[in-house]
């Protein structure tokens, strides 16, 4: 039994106690009442006394019953309450208790999974220790194999410049055995430079005629896709050689403006020409670290000059020799080349790169223009630096020799043309253009053949022509609509030819 029913029944057995005790009294005091209302006089007053104070004492037992009924209704009502309340905490302590009971269940869930994961991520950390320690030994593994293929290429590297001087000594005992065996003072003189107009050769004789000042644009040739770098004239000829970055190399009949034989099988792009002076074979310089020497008369490719580990981007070929040929690349190489055997007798180290060069009347000396801005002169046969000089206070794009071999033109991304007398270095002449910019570090400037102009392309599409006497511009070309990157004037005085960066040529007379 709970405490409220217990409550209640207390409270019912009072009342029964009082409706009995009422019971009795008044059953007691029935007669003394009866007594009282009879006439007596003598116990009158004090019968009448006592029936007050017993009405005064059923009026007080009255009034107590009546807050005994109160007080029982208050504690039923405050029983219910406390019923209901309890009900209602029984319930929460209940829903509070399947929540508890869920919350454990969550948590030994979340712990079992914490448990997994921490042993998930004590496997990764492991794996991760392992692949590093891998990766570390990976590391070492490779910087000994680059620091050892470093040592091998130095010691290849050594190994073909002993080769190139045994060659080179080797050649030197050959020719000098040539020289011997041959001993006339004809082939000596052939080998001679006459300072004028004629220049003896071993094909016989180059005729200069004088130059003219051109003004007009004669024809517009849509040469090659994506630019033409190099553009040169056949010698003591009309016919043009050029080369693009569409991997081929074209041959044009000025007069006409039409294309008679095109030549294929470069890898790269074509960065440089030149022609031997015979006018059999064609040699250009190309992106894809080699240099291809064609057939003119059977368009096909004779030799491929392998050796550079960069872009060639120079090539010259010796004026009194079909044999030698120098070339130029951003390996920091310069190279001589055996025309003949396919080969290379020398090898020219330095630090800066050699964006142009060309050779002397007498083949033996070989002009570089660099990077750095330095002409540097280099002896052919022992490969020694002879003399240099800071032509540019950017890097020389091109050079271009006179034709009785005294003077030199230097291009540079200065935007400036000097002249230097080649036997002293020192400087002639210095060129400005008017606000016009070199085009690239690959711009090619020339001189006429009487030595009397100088042309050059610029970066905004125009062509600038110099009189050498006066260090003037005389005539200002605007034809091209893009970057002008070559120019090359025809040993007959005319035309002049200039190439641009969207592969167009235009002949100028």
């Amino acid at each position: 039994m709970s405490q409220e029913d217990a409550a209640i029944a207390a409270i019912k057995h009072a009342l029964k106690a009082l409706k009995k005790r009422h019971l009795l009294e008044e059953g007691a005091h029935s007669p003394a009442i009866i007594a009282l209302s009879r006439p007596i006089v003598s116990q009158g007053s004090e019968w009448k006394e006592k029936a007050e104070n017993l009405e005064v004492e059923l009026q007080q037992c009255y009034k107590a019953q009546s807050r005994l009924s109160e007080q029982l209704l208050v504690e039923v009502n405050d029983s219910r309450a406390s019923k209901a309340l309890v009900q209602e905490k029984d319930s929460l302590i209940s829903d509070l208790q399947n929540e508890l009971t869920q919350a454990r269940d969550e948590c030994s869930r979340l712990a079992t999974l914490l448990e997994e994961k921490t042993k998930a991520l004590e496997l990764l950390m492991s794996e991760h220790q392992e692949l590093k320690e891998q990766f570390e030994a990976t590391t070492l593994r490779a910087d000994n194999a680059e620091a050892e293929n470093k040592m091998l290429i130095d010691r290849w590297m050594l190994e073909k410049m002993k080769d190139a001087e045994r060659m080179n000594e080797a050649n030197a005992i050959y020719k000098e055995m040539v020289d011997r065996q041959k001993g006339t003072s004809i082939e000596l003189l052939a080998r001679q430079q006459v300072d004028g107009v004629v220049r003896q050769c071993e094909e016989g004789a180059e005729y200069y005629a004088e130059s003219t000042v051109p003004t007009t644009c004669r024809q517009r040739i849509p040469a090659h896709e994506g630019g033409c770098a190099s553009i040169l004239f056949e010698h003591n000829s009309g016919k043009l050689v050029s080369g693009g970055q569409d991997k081929t190399v074209k041959m044009w009949d000025t007069n006409t403006a039409s294309l008679t034989r095109t030549l294929h099988g470069c890898l790269g792009s074509v960065l440089d020409l030149c022609i031997t002076h015979d006018k059999k074979s064609v040699i250009a310089a190309s992106s894809s670290n080699n240099l291809y020497v064609w057939d003119v008369s059977s368009g096909r490719v004779r030799h491929t000059l392998t050796g550079h580990v960069d872009k060639v981007c120079a090539v010259d070929v010796s004026k009194v020799s079909n044999r030698n040929v120098v070339s130029a690349a951003y390996d920091r190489t310069i190279k001589v080349w055996d025309l003949q055997r396919g080969y290379c007798v020398n090898t020219i180290l330095f630090h800066s790169n050699c964006n142009a060069l060309c050779l002397s009347m007498d083949g033996q000396t070989i002009c570089s223009g660099h990077v750095d801005g330095n002409l540097r002169l280099w002896n052919i046969q022992t490969g020694k630096l002879i003399s240099e000089v800071a032509a540019h206070s950017f890097a020389v794009t091109s050079l271009s020799l006179s034709r009785n071999g005294n003077v030199i033109l230097s291009s540079g991304r200065d935007n400036l043309h000097n002249l230097f007398d080649m036997r002293t270095l020192e400087i002639c002449a210095t060129l400005r253009g008017n606000g016009s910019r070199v085009a690239s570090n690959w711009s090619r400037s020339c001189m006429s053949p009487d030595d009397d102009y100088v042309a050059a392309g610029s970066a905004e599409g125009s062509v600038n022509i110099w009189s050498v006497k006066s260090a003037k511009i005389v005539s200002t070309l605007t034809e091209h609509t893009s970057p002008v990157l070559c120019c090359s004037w025809s040993n007959l005085g005319k035309p002049l030819a200039t190439s641009d960066k969207n592969g167009n040529i235009c002949i100028w007379s």
